[in-house]
């Protein structure tokens, strides 16, 4: 798991310091909490302040204390991240080719 956390504080270095806080040893009473705050608050992501983003990262600091989740939190963790790389690399590619599709149109 803390592989995963240091993949988003890689991702988004602004969480760093407070993920560094969280997961502490002595955080626990802090990190439940606020892994069930943030995990209700996912369930809210319909309000404009309260996004479904929280319901990941929410599970993922409930996973740090609870060992018999870690496993599947953290496989689909992995999975999640390399699903999105590689829509990103393919969302890229395809506006290159679009462009360079369009620029052959206009010079021809």
């Amino acid at each position: 798991m803390h592989r995963q956390f240091e993949a988003l504080a890689r991702a988004m270095p602004v969480t760093r310091p407070v993920t560094e806080r969280l997961l502490k040893d002595g955080m626990r009473i802090i990190r439940l909490p606020a892994a069930f705050l943030l995990i209700l608050g996912g369930c809210f992501s319909f309000l404009p302040v309260l996004g479904i983003w929280m319901l990941p990262l929410g599970v993922m600091l409930l996973a740090v204390d609870v060992p018999l989740i870690r496993p599947t939190v953290a496989n689909n963790s992995i999975r999640s991240r390399r699903r999105l790389s590689v829509f990103w690399r393919e969302r890229i590619r395809r506006r290159r080719r679009l462009a360079a599709d369009r620029r052959q149109r206009e010079q021809d």
